[in-house]
């Protein structure tokens, strides 16, 4: 610290790897958690057949660590507020400001020659090792990882990694009962209860991140903590279309859809990308009618300009009240007046008929589904256990399939389909893995004639309208706007003022008050 000879060492109980040579080492970054400046490298280590992600703590050495160790304790015992039982935002701040008030002076006592920069460090690092998440906090701050995850505290917490993949971190916890710990004071936070009684945890954190722990029994090898990291810069239309996640012509097709209040579906794996295609959908709807959110746990970021507004599910309480379910919800949301409802994800044969009653009665609805592809859509939908009537089916009138290759990590729009009006599926673009590209498969035999029916547009009009589109998308990459508000200021301007936009556009001019 300051004045003193400073190594770069591995946080708390850190796993000692064997090799460090440069040639073992991969990939190499640094970034900040709050006032902590973090080092990380990604090695490849002999004997171990997982690549490393090691985390180092610039400026501490094992003896400062040590004193630090020591000022944490005596800190705990200055404050005295019972540190495990804090649940609300009120009283962690009030328990910061107390830690910020006592360290000034424990660290004039243990490090009298320390500046005011040391002093933030310090009082960062031990807020965050007393009252977060410890050690795992830092991760929280690499936007290179999207999920991090505790198996037990006998092996180092594992991560994914956006351009790795999984990793093993040097990082361990102390004990099952910190995993324990950390589960059940994120559960209270959210009014969830975390007991043997009730092993499941599904939550989030206040930044978005999702969170799932489970307890021992019910996992057996020791308590599980998963975090999947929410986005701090959301995707957007925008760079799906730069990273080819979709292509132009796809994403006007689908825009046209949602224009016109047509009903859709977003299916495919795991994390093959769902809800972040739900999110970049929502754009599209237009500025003037309101939008109601339905999720187990928040994870939809839509633009400022909708009219939105976000509805959550509880669990219920250890008296088993107190639970809002999704169909809960669904219904409810009838009483709302929306316009456009989005559904986090269909699970359930009651939250499959809500979902159609609503559409029936004429809202226009947006869910993700597990599917692999439109067929298995329509086949897990019309097979128990959720059942629903193949009379019902049509009323969704497009499928988008996400696709996410495993072994590059690549997420691609993997076939947009129409649904038929005898429930069968007419698939109209399919993604070729070899060219990595999204091809015409069939031409449309329903979408376009349902908009043609319900708007007297021509096909020539149609043909028009989805050139006009596509020239605003690719508007959008050349002029580089990708953040969320940005996206949805160019497509309100669409809706209120067509004209002046596509004067813009063909003028290659930004917009006024953008960036």
């Amino acid at each position: 610290m300051a004045k003193k000879k400073v190594e770069k060492t591995t946080p708390e109980k850190a796993q000692k790897t064997t090799s460090k040579k440069e040639s073992d080492v991969l990939d190499t970054y640094e970034f900040h958690s709050k006032d902590i400046p973090i080092t990380i490298r990604i090695r490849k280590v002999d004997g171990e057949y997982v690549k490393i992600y090691d985390v180092s703590i610039s400026d501490i050495s094992p003896t400062t660590e040590s004193i630090l160790e020591k000022i944490r304790n005596v800190l705990i015992e200055k404050v005295n507020l019972g540190i495990v039982d804090i649940t609300d935002e009120k009283r962690a701040n009030i328990v910061e400001e107390r830690f910020k008030e006592t360290i000034e002076v424990l660290i004039e006592r243990y490090f009298p020659e320390s500046d005011e920069n040391t002093k933030g460090f310090l009082t960062t690092y031990l807020i965050q090792k007393s009252l977060g998440l410890g050690t795992i906090e830092l991760l929280m701050s690499d936007e290179l990882l999207e999920e991090i995850v505790v198996n037990s505290a006998d092996d180092p917490v594992w991560v994914y990694h956006k351009r790795h993949g999984w990793l093993k971190t040097t990082i361990r916890l102390p004990s099952e009962d910190q995993t324990k710990h950390y589960a059940t004071s994120i559960a209270r936070k959210v009014g969830r209860q975390f007991t043997v009684m009730n092993p499941l945890l599904d939550a989030h954190l206040e930044g978005g991140d999702r969170v799932n722990a489970t307890l021992v029994p019910i996992s057996t090898g020791g308590n599980t903590m998963t975090i999947r990291k929410f986005s701090k810069d959301p995707w957007t239309i925008t760079k799906f279309l730069r990273s080819n996640t979709i292509s132009v012509d796809a994403a006007s097709i689908i825009w046209l859809a949602m224009q016109y209040e047509m009903s859709a579906l977003v299916t495919g794996g795991t994390a093959s990308g769902k809800t972040s295609t739900m999110n970049v959908l929502a754009s599209f709807i237009p500025p003037n009618q309101r939008v109601l959110s339905i999720e187990d746990t928040r994870e939809l970021h839509l633009p400022s300009f909708l009219h939105w507004v976000p509805l959550n599910t509880r669990q219920s309480n250890t008296e088993g009240k107190g639970q809002v379910s999704m169909q809960d919800l669904l219904v409810n949301s009838l009483r709302m007046r929306p316009d456009r409802i989005l559904v986090g994800e269909i699970r359930r044969k009651q939250e499959a008929e809500t979902l159609f009653e609503a559409i029936h009665t004429g809202h226009s609805v947006y869910a993700t589904f597990h599917a692999n592809n439109a067929e298995e859509t329509v086949q897990r939908l019309t097979n128990p256990p959720i059942d629903v009537p193949k009379t019902m089916l049509p009323a969704i009138s497009l499928l988008i399939t996400q696709f996410r290759n495993r072994r590059t990590g690549l997420r691609r729009t993997f076939q947009i389909a129409e649904i038929l009006p005898d429930a069968t599926v007419n698939v109209l673009k399919q993604y070729d893995a070899k060219k990595d590209v999204l091809l015409d498969a069939n031409p449309s035999k329903s979408l376009l004639k349902t908009i043609q029916l319900y708007t007297g547009m021509s096909s020539a009009d149609i043909k028009q309208d989805l050139k006009e589109k596509q020239l605003v998308l690719k508007y959008l990459l050349d002029k580089d706007i990708s953040s969320v508000d940005g996206v949805g200021r160019v497509m309100a301007e669409y809706y209120t003022d067509k004209k002046s936009l596509l004067a813009a556009v063909r003028s290659k001019k930004l917009l006024e008050g953008m960036r």
